[in-house]
């Protein structure tokens, strides 16, 4: 059977929003495409891989990998992007956040030739922690890649298969697939403005150290990206870029310490 999207799922400990997840999938796409979806499960220590299992072994279009360990959000993609055998292929966070009802129109825009389009999450039902954060970085991330998304790290996106066939995810990197694709002559990338619901279950994984790695990776694709063409403007650009980064963080250890009152 041909597959028209592939939907690829990381998961870790979300094992409450998984059937209501794969149900809410099944209105949004059921009856427009053939679709496939594909859990990858990132070592969680709650029953997220028997939740899995279990809906797999429901329904056939439902796939399901396991990691013995927890490799980070890059890897699990990684391998949903190896095994997505869909002519278009979408990505989506298992947190019940994201709304699948917005992958149907993403796709379309897919059809109507571009080659990425990533999810704009306008308004935002995150703690104050993880919003100013993300403000920060995608400002920067928006002036080092030349792309105007507001919105690098959300995980809703879709894409054509050639796009994720010609990139490799590691580290930190999920967070730079614009700059990525960007980089493999996918230049048509745009965003589309998507609904973002508050949590449901669970709390969020997001933390400082996330923040501070995702910083280098940036670096590291910057990189490759200009040293070899420019070596004398890249190095003055990543100084101004550290500066600002360093400054950044300061402010943001500030308020948490002095404001919020946490410990880092």
């Amino acid at each position: 059977m041909q597959v028209d999207v592939s939907i690829v799922i990381p998961v870790y400990n979300e094992e409450e929003s998984l059937p209501e997840l794969e149900n809410e999938i099944a209105k949004a796409l059921g009856g427009t495409y053939n679709y496939e979806v594909i859990f990858v499960d990132d070592g969680s220590s709650d029953t997220s891989w028997q939740q899995i299992k279990k809906l797999s072994d429901e329904k056939e279009f439902i796939h399901g990998i396991s990691f013995s360990h927890n490799y980070g959000k890059s890897v699990a993609l990684q391998a949903g992007f190896e095994k997505a055998i869909g002519t278009y292929v979408a990505t989506m966070d298992s947190d019940l956040q994201d709304d699948p009802n917005e992958i149907p129109e993403m796709i379309q825009m897919l059809k109507d030739g571009y080659d990425l389009v990533s999810g704009w999450k306008k308004e935002r039902h995150d703690p104050i922690s993880k919003t100013i954060p993300s403000k920060f970085f995608n400002f920067v991330t928006r002036k080092v890649a030349g792309i105007e998304l507001h919105d690098f790290n959300c995980g809703l996106k879709a894409y054509k298969s050639e796009v994720v066939e010609n990139i490799y995810l590691y580290g930190e990197l999920h967070r730079y697939i614009p700059m990525l694709a960007k980089k493999e002559g996918f230049t048509r990338i745009t965003e589309k403005v998507v609904k973002h619901h508050p949590r449901k279950y669970g709390k969020t994984k997001f933390g400082l150290s996330r923040f501070m790695n995702g910083f280098l990776d940036l670096v590291t694709i910057s990189f490759v990206q200009k040293y070899l063409q420019k070596p004398m403007h890249f190095f003055g650009t990543i100084g101004v870029i550290l500066l600002i980064i360093g400054s950044g963080i300061n402010l943001y250890i500030a308020y948490i310490k002095l404001i919020l009152g946490q410990g880092i």
